[in-house]
């Protein structure tokens, strides 16, 4: 019996702080079924995104293997070097990869080091620059989808040096490695291509909702939207 209040009186001392450390005051108190609920959409559309991916891409890469072989064969006949370009990039977790386009620029483009393309960039071939337009140098990046490396919509992926300098003036830039990078993002769609760092911060703002508020129904807004770019050639 006295055994028994005994443990009785220590349970209440470790639980009675514990119950007051959630319920009062009122303003610190946290709804954990709100967040749970949240958490558990987030899984959801983690799983459906993926899913999405695996499907959309399988078909864009043998639906458009005719494509592939006249970009092919146009980006090998109009310039010296590989028809592929590859370079690594920083994905989700922050877990290097390397990132596949089709060859827009010079083989040197960066000779002198990491440079961001800018409007008439003299690196760009002429074929280069219509493939830009259009995003078709994109197109091999739907493998990198289909590896899992990336998404179709998330945050661009970029390289480990631009990532220290935005890191420096936008900390919360970091958050976005919670996602996979996408070959389109809202960012891109809505603010544009980035041809400074300065510029690149700006356009985390636009990541950075997104990551807030994901769901498929912005997935499809967003490839809609690249679609009409791409027909457009308003791309960079």
């Amino acid at each position: 019996m006295v055994r028994e209040q005994q443990i009785q009186q220590l349970t209440y001392k470790v639980d009675n702080p514990i119950y007051e450390l959630i319920s009062y005051p009122a303003a610190f108190r946290i709804d954990l079924n709100a967040v749970k609920r949240k958490l558990l959409v987030y899984q959801e559309t983690v799983v459906l995104k993926r899913a999405v991916d695996i499907v959309f891409s399988s078909l864009v890469l043998t639906l458009g293997l005719p494509v592939y072989l006249m970009l092919i064969l146009i980006t090998k006949l109009t310039s010296r070097g590989p028809v592929f370009f590859k370079q690594e990039r920083i994905g989700k977790d922050e877990r290097p990869f390397f990132i596949y386009k089709f060859r827009s620029m010079r083989v040197d483009a960066e000779k002198h080091g990491p440079q961001l393309a800018s409007d008439d960039d003299p690196r760009i071939t002429r074929w280069g620059k219509f493939m830009r337009k259009t995003h078709l140098d994109e197109l091999p990046q739907f493998w990198n989808v289909l590896r899992g490396d990336m998404s179709i919509v998330g945050p661009r992926p970029e390289r480990r040096h631009f990532i220290e300098e935005i890191k420096a003036h936008r900390p919360d830039y970091m958050q976005l490695f919670r996602l996979k990078p996408g070959i389109t993002s809202i960012g891109q769609v809505y603010y544009g291509y980035a041809e400074n760092v300065s510029q690149m911060c700006e356009r985390v703002d636009y990541d950075l909702n997104y990551l807030a508020n994901m769901n498929l129904r912005t997935d499809f807004s967003i490839i809609m939207q690249t679609v009409k770019v791409m027909a457009q050639g308003k791309g960079k």
